[in-house]
């Protein structure tokens, strides 16, 4: 079942992206993924309300003490969250996406396509996935990146930046390509496109990239 498969992966120390019906089993089962820093969760707003209630946090309350506006009443109730999840990193997907761990928050705001096809998210897990496998290469020195070196802890979170923005890219490409017609298996044919114009290397000094 998938419960085994993630938790020999916790065992096993093994990054996960979990999506759909993989965030029905969080709800039935936080403990799952409580405490696991290693652990990605992708909620759309309904699934995201589904996890708060499954974990006793009042989505209301959580944003009645936050300062600032829209955004930051946002960024409140995520958190609250990914504490409740013992530092899993939350991705909540929207009109803007939110990531977080509990204590440190990326905002992605980004442009995006004007359609939303369901299926798209695969693109996001996918490409998360990805700059995972990258982050193990990271952390087994397998480049040359120089003396200064990223936080084991900071990689996580910016895997799922990495992997938002490229499914912004892919949406805003493909939209404007097929317009009312677009499908969510259109992003893929837009991964390098998009890859390139926000990672590609660019003139400067090794390792240089334009986000």
């Amino acid at each position: 079942t998938v419960a085994r498969v993630i938790r020999a992966a916790r065992e096993r120390s093994i990054p996960l992206v979990l999506d759909a019906d993989a965030l029905q089993l969080v709800q039935k089962d936080p403990e799952l993924v409580k405490g696991y820093v290693l652990a990605v969760l992708t909620p759309n707003v309904v699934e995201f309300s589904r996890l708060c209630k499954a974990l006793g946090i009042d989505e209301g309350k959580a944003k009645e003490g936050a300062e600032g506006g829209k955004d930051e009443k946002e960024t409140t109730k995520v958190e609250a969250l990914a504490r409740a999840l013992e530092g899993v990193t939350v991705v909540q997907k929207g009109a803007k996406d939110f990531i977080t761990n509990g204590e440190d928050t990326f905002i992605v705001d980004l442009e995006g396509g004007l359609k939303r096809s369901g299926g798209q998210g695969d693109t996001l897990t996918g490409s998360i996935a990805t700059f995972l496998g990258w982050r193990k290469a990271y952390l087994d020195g397998l480049w040359d990146t120089g003396d200064s070196k990223l936080a084991e802890a900071e990689l996580v979170r910016l895997a799922a930046f990495g992997g938002c923005a490229i499914t912004r890219e892919c949406s805003r490409r493909a939209f404007v390509k097929k317009g009312r017609s677009l499908q969510a298996s259109d992003l893929t044919d837009e991964v390098h496109g998009a890859f390139m114009e926000l990672f590609g290397e660019v003139d400067g000094p090794a390792g240089s990239t334009k986000l």
